[in-house]
């Protein structure tokens, strides 16, 4: 690894974890941003104990606490308000906490540290090809080539290397459109994750900023997206009726909501081919997941530690970047069917099997929590910091 000559493409959460666990390794990293600045906008995000493990082994646990919410519970609620099932995570350890962050924040620190140890970012640099090879040559949109002995496409779901290695595939609409917002805390929203579940749609709310601001994320049922783009701001009025009759917190918070963001959601299957001759798909670009399991961030975090730790393993960069494949495809795989099953389950829209299942869902809740928070250890007490 001493010497490794890398580039990744994309300062993201994903790009940015990637460059601090290279560099730590002893790789010459630099990140390509096409953007004039390092900057998240957006809403907040979700930290499981599996991600924050990358954080802690990054150096950068304590910073995070100090900029995020610790998660009390997890509360999966009607749409009417009644509590269906809660899960208390009060009772987890520290290094199994589950958190909230604004994603912005999250990037700052990241890139904070990659300021810190020099590692260098250049601005306002757009890829329009990358050519894998020995060394790997990039031609930038403003007519600059650059190269590297290993390329990390780390720029999302129109990554300008997964075609190279995957061909180009149209993305399919799930069917699905999700709403993002964030407000003012006027209910005052406790630590807890709220998923308000209804027919054919749902909300999920949790505090951000000290409680100061809560996080919104709203999907509902469509047939079809018009909208050319793959995002737009939307009228709040047509959020509001979207989820009339939800009771609770929702309509009082939904009345914050200035200018949503409407994103239609698509999905591209996961790559088959996660890497080539120098250089390897970390994130979205690899893995485009649907945010009904909270798990994308996650996600491209694990990548990051698991990339950088096969890289540095191996005397061989062919073999590395097939166990950093191997190691990954298989989990992420599982993450996504998972939160495909979630979307299912939160939009019941015939009353009396969505009851029954409520019913049922508070029944094991009360009767094995335990059984309930330990469902999903295979991801949240997946470790891949210790993993060989």
């Amino acid at each position: 690894m001493n010497d490794l000559k890398v580039t990744i493409v994309g300062a993201g959460i994903g790009g940015l974890a990637a460059a601090l666990a290279l560099e730590t390794r002893g790789a010459r990293v630099c990140l390509f941003e096409q953007a004039d600045a390092i900057r998240e906008v957006g809403a907040g995000i979700q930290v499981s104990p599996n991600g924050l493990r990358v954080l802690e082994a990054l150096g950068l646990g304590e910073a995070f606490r100090a900029i995020s919410v610790a998660g009390q519970a997890v509360s999966l609620r009607d749409f009417r308000g009644a509590e269906v099932l809660r899960l208390d995570l009060t009772g987890l350890p520290d290094t199994q906490s589950y958190r909230f962050v604004h994603r912005a924040d999250l990037v700052e620190l990241l890139a904070a540290e990659a300021r810190r140890r020099d590692i260098a970012v250049r601005l306002l640099q757009k890829v329009c090809q990358v050519a894998p090879g020995a060394p790997v040559r990039l031609n930038l949109c403003n007519g600059d080539l650059a190269e590297a002995d290993l390329v990390v496409g780390a720029d999302g779901l129109h990554s300008v290397l997964r075609p190279v290695l995957n061909g180009t595939t149209e993305p399919f609409f799930t069917g699905q459109v999700a709403w993002r917002a964030v407000v003012p805390n006027v209910v005052d929203h406790p630590a807890e994750a709220r998923v308000h579940m209804g027919p054919g749609r749902h909300l999920v709310s949790y505090p951000l900023r000290g409680g100061a601001l809560v996080n919104l994320v709203a999907v509902e049922e469509r047939r079809d997206w018009a909208d050319e783009g793959w995002s737009h701001v939307d009228d709040p009025a047509n959020l509001r009726r979207a989820f009339e009759g939800f009771g609770g917190v929702v309509p009082d918070l939904l009345k914050q909501v200035a200018d949503p963001g409407l994103w239609g959601l698509f999905r591209h299957p996961v790559a088959r081919r996660w890497h080539g001759a120098g250089v390897a798909l970390l994130g979205d670009a690899a893995h485009p997941t649907l945010p009904f399991l909270a798990q994308g961030a996650n996600m491209a975090l694990e990548d990051a530690w698991v990339l950088a730790d096969a890289v540095g393993r191996a005397t061989d960069l062919d073999q590395a970047l097939a166990a950093y494949q191997h190691r990954r495809r298989d989990r992420v795989c599982r993450v996504i069917a998972a939160a495909n099953g979630n979307a299912r389950k939160y939009h019941l829209r015939n009353p009396v099997v969505r009851g029954v299942a409520h019913l049922g869902l508070g029944m094991v809740g009360r009767l094995a929590p335990g059984m309930m928070l330990r469902q999903f250890d295979w991801l949240y007490a997946h470790d891949v910091t210790r993993a060989s």
